[in-house]
């Protein structure tokens, strides 16, 4: 197993550790054990991944003696909300959970965010491993402590910052991940190439195949590099002031394509096509070359991503989510560009015009 530490100690946060293996959850309740972070856990999974995963880890962490229950909502983004929310303390409740109880989220980026969220308000707080299931988890959403769910106006326009104790990523749990989920999460890691390694995103052009495949030892690869630039962003910037904002590249659009489709359209998916919109416009603002902003969207299309925002959205819909994004500032509206490969910055000064132009060439 590979171990990475997230050191956040200066900022009286809790440090925490990132461990990344294969077919270890059954060693997973030993971790726990010397955690001591909780009496008793509550493991937190959709509907979907309770039925795959589920009970085999709930027994394998009763085998180690930790007293643990769990508690299930319905798969999707749709439950990405305050309702869901309620319905998990409700469920703590009932089921004994007290200020000495954690929380264990298994699954996908909307599984996490949830149990963080629940977390952070359940009693004034309790402390709550992750074991991502998906792709998109392993590489992003799992680390760093941003936990919301969604408004009808946009995607995690409720949230808060607060730390997990622990990271389990078990590469093995994405063998039953849909094809869908799994192309979601190479999303991700390719904005990582993008904006920070670019031998990252050279492994990608060169390995497709062994990404398509899913190739063990090349995921372990993507996943480990992953992870370590977002925890060595994540730890100079824990409230996402200052360079963790780059990570938003391609989603300051994508995510209101990703809302406008009522989430018909995956958060990698829409990612994607922030990611070329975002390369678009930095090309005509005279920041990124032509052949870089080829090179984007070249590489969303070799990956099988989609590349168009689909036809049957409204642009002007689409531009007004933008406005109620929670990465604006004032009435600006705050883009991730590029100014080269692995070089990105923060314009609040992207004019609404080019942003429509942009948004209707890229309209199937």
């Amino acid at each position: 197993m590979n171990r990475m530490k997230v050191n956040l100690d200066k900022r009286s946060v809790q440090s925490y550790e990132i461990v990344i293996g294969r077919d270890f959850m059954d060693r997973a309740g030993i971790m726990l054990a010397q955690g001591g972070w909780a009496s008793k856990y509550f493991i937190i999974a959709d509907s979907n991944v309770s039925a795959l995963h589920g009970r085999r880890i709930q027994e394998q962490f009763s085998a180690m003696d930790i007293e643990i229950d769990m508690i299930t909502f319905p798969a999707g983004e749709g439950s990405k909300n305050i309702q869901t929310i309620l319905g998990i303390m409700d469920g703590l409740l009932a089921s004994g959970a007290d200020r000495s109880s954690g929380l264990i989220g298994l699954g996908g980026g909307v599984t996490g965010d949830i149990t963080g969220f629940a977390a952070s308000l359940f009693m004034r707080g309790l402390p709550y491993i992750l074991v991502p299931t998906s792709l998109l988890a392993q590489v992003d959403s799992s680390i760093g402590g941003k936990t919301a769910v969604d408004l009808p106006a946009g995607k995690n326009l409720i949230g808060t910052f607060y730390q997990p104790r622990m990271v389990l990523i078990d590469l093995s749990l994405l063998e039953t991940l849909p094809e869908k989920e799994f192309a979601n999460g190479v999303a991700e890691v390719l904005k990582y190439g993008v904006i920070d390694d670019l031998e990252l995103l050279d492994l990608l052009e060169t390995g497709k195949e062994k990404l398509l495949q899913k190739d063990p030892e090349f995921l372990e690869i993507l996943v480990t590099r992953s992870c370590r630039i977002k925890k060595g962003i994540v730890e100079i910037d824990e409230m996402e002031k200052g360079i963790r904002r780059f990570l938003n590249f391609g989603h300051t659009l994508g995510h209101a394509v990703e809302a406008e489709s009522g989430y018909a359209m995956a958060h990698g998916e829409a990612v994607a096509i922030g990611m070329i919109a975002a390369a678009m416009l930095s090309e005509r603002m005279n920041y990124l070359t032509a052949s870089e902003a080829r090179r984007i969207e070249f590489m969303v299309k070799t990956l099988g991503l989609p590349h168009r925002i689909p036809g049957e959205l409204s642009v002007d819909s689409i531009l007004s989510r933008l406005k109620v994004d929670k990465k604006k500032t004032g009435h600006k509206i705050n883009f991730v560009l590029l100014k080269s490969l692995g070089v990105p910055f923060v314009n609040g000064g992207v004019p609404q015009e080019l942003v429509r132009e942009v948004m209707e060439e890229l309209r199937r």
